[in-house]
């Protein structure tokens, strides 16, 4: 696993045995996490896959990141609109970046996000669906109507994978089940599920991305 700080943002890198053209997964963290904490996922992923976990521009604190400012209060969770669509647009730089460098299958990418990450994940679906094979969408909630733009065709026929924790104390699982809604009315490929866990990703979520990614990447990509 390498760190490296040759492109737009500072990311790890777990390539596979054979990492030409194999396919590529992006891995987008939480508020107040770093690049870390889901790169420790892809031992327990599909082999065969390029796994990158990028880190959010912004410095909260000593190891803690985010892609752009929130406010606790106790009315709920308050964003900067212009701040998140600032982030949303570094982080389609930074894919295409990726996929110059990479030139993964398709010359598109896998993403998965959690929490935060989950809301960049979207926000760059909606915006550049045609950068990606599909979306796995943790413990998130959907971006605010100021930052959905005009829906592209391309977002119909691109796969989601949403799942949520019924006792989310960060975001209640009513954020998931507005995600779930809204996708069944935009998208054909929706796969949904909860668990009874918190804010976090159940061992049996994982195997659920695995077997996902399973269906969704043809075995002649994969390059273990």
């Amino acid at each position: 696993m390498l760190q490296r700080r040759n492109l737009s943002l500072t990311f790890l890198d777990f390539p596979p045995v054979k990492p030409e053209n194999a396919p590529l997964m992006l891995m987008l963290h939480g508020y107040g996490s770093n690049e870390k904490d889901l790169m420790q996922l892809s031992p327990l992923l599909l082999q065969g896959m390029r796994y990158i976990s990028a880190r959010a521009p912004v410095f909260l604190d000593f190891g803690m990141f985010g892609w752009f400012p929130i406010a606790f209060t106790p009315n709920g969770i308050t964003v900067d609109y212009d701040a998140a669509a600032d982030a949303r647009d570094k982080l389609i730089v930074f894919i295409r970046e990726l996929i110059s460098e990479y030139r993964p299958s398709g010359n598109k990418i896998y993403l998965l996000g959690f929490s935060q990450g989950t809301v960049m994940s979207y926000l760059t679906a909606f915006h550049a669906p045609e950068l990606l094979h599909g979306v796995m969408a943790l413990s998130g909630q959907l971006p605010g109507n100021s930052l959905q733009a005009e829906l592209k065709p391309e977002l119909q026929s691109l796969p989601f994978l949403v799942m949520h924790g019924l006792y989310d104390d960060i975001l209640p699982i009513e954020k998931g089940r507005q995600a779930n809604e809204w996708l069944q009315q935009h998208v054909r490929d929706l796969v949904y599920r909860e668990y009874p866990v918190a804010h976090q990703i159940p061992e049996e979520g994982i195997r659920l991305v695995r077997s996902w990614l399973e269906e969704k990447v043809p075995q002649t990509e994969r390059k273990a």
